[in-house]
C-alpha cells in the first residue's frame, strides 16, 4: 500500500500544479478543442482550475486513507473512485457552462 500511497501523492502533486496554473490563467494547458467555443477564458480557467483541484485533494485523500494500513485498502480506492466521478461531474459542468458542451 505504500507505493500505492507514493504515487497518488507524485499525481496528486501534478494535478495541484496543473490546477493553480490553470487556475492563474493558463488555460493554453487544456486542449484547445475543448475551449472552442469558450468566450470568459478567465473564468474558465478558474472554474476547470477548481475541477483539477477537486482531482488533487481526492487522489491525496485516498493514498493518505491508504497509509493508515491494508484494512483501509476498501475504503481508499472507494474514496478515489468517489472522488473521480464528483471531479468528472465537475468538468462536465464546467464544459457545459462556458462551452456550450462536452466537447
Amino acid at each position: 500500500m505504500i507505493l500505492y500511497s507514493i504515487i497518488l501523492f507524485f499525481v496528486s502533486l501534478v494535478f495541484l500544479v496543473l490546477g493553480i496554473a490553470v487556475y492563474k490563467g493558463r488555460t493554453n494547458l487544456i486542449h484547445s478543442y475543448h475551449q472552442e467555443n469558450v468566450t470568459d477564458k478567465k473564468g474558465y480557467g478558474k472554474a476547470f482550475g477548481k475541477t483539477l483541484f477537486v482531482f488533487a485533494v481526492t487522489m491525496l485523500a485516498s493514498g493518505a486513507v491508504a497509509l493508515v494500513g491494508e484494512t483501509f485498502a476498501v475504503l481508499s480506492v472507494c474514496i478515489l473512485l468517489a472522488g473521480l466521478v464528483a471531479g468528472f461531474v465537475c468538468i462536465g459542468k464546467v464544459q457545459k457552462k462556458y462551452n456550450g458542451g462536452l466537447y
